[in-house]
């Protein structure tokens, strides 16, 4: 557990910066450079989540059970997850979702993870997914105190919707079909 929870520190840690402190943020960037501060966020990001999956993996050979959802939670949260990868594609594509959801990429983690949370019961389960939905309600209302920074992404257009549903919807049936079970050793259907 030891190693999943390192992870989880260390990516939202780094993700947590402008949350907690974007001043620093901006005055390291200042000092090092834009590049630098860049490389240093994405190797700390990718060692976060390099010893996330390791240590979920860890966990999953011998679980803490917490709590035991009933079966029909599985379903609700298929449900829920339908909307997760079109919030995210359209995080990167300008149009209306991404203008009604003012941050569609947080609400695709709040929904990914609550979703999770529903259908799992196990300890790590619980760091992992509420720590990523704590993190997620933490940083959506941060942004309501500070400057929020553009995500770069495709230039806005009528057809960035669409791509981002079909794309989206695409992702969702490859991932609960083939994806999730080879990824991660679970079938969301059994």
């Amino acid at each position: 557990m030891g190693v999943l929870m390192t992870g989880l520190v260390i990516f939202l840690g780094v993700h947590s910066i402008s949350i907690v402190n974007p001043g620093w943020r901006d005055r390291t960037v200042d000092k090092i450079g834009e590049w630098p501060w860049k490389g240093i966020y994405s190797l700390l990001s990718i060692l976060g989540f390099v010893l996330i999956v390791w240590g979920y993996g860890l966990a999953r050979y011998d679980p803490v059970v917490f709590y035991v959802p009933p079966a029909w939670l599985r379903h609700i949260a298929l449900f829920l997850m339908l909307p997760v990868f079109p919030l995210l594609i359209a995080a990167y594509l300008p149009g209306r979702i991404k203008s009604v959801i003012t941050h569609p990429m947080l609400t695709s983690i709040k929904i990914w993870a609550f979703a999770h949370l529903l259908a799992n019961g196990n300890l790590a389960d619980i760091l992992l997914f509420g720590s990523f939905l704590v993190w997620a309600i933490a940083d959506r209302l941060s942004m309501k105190r500070r400057e929020v920074r553009v995500i770069p992404g495709a230039p806005p257009s009528k057809l960035n919707d669409t791509i981002a549903v079909v794309a989206g919807l695409g992702l969702y049936l490859i991932f609960i079909l083939w994806l999730h079970e080879w990824l991660f050793g679970i079938r969301p259907f059994y």
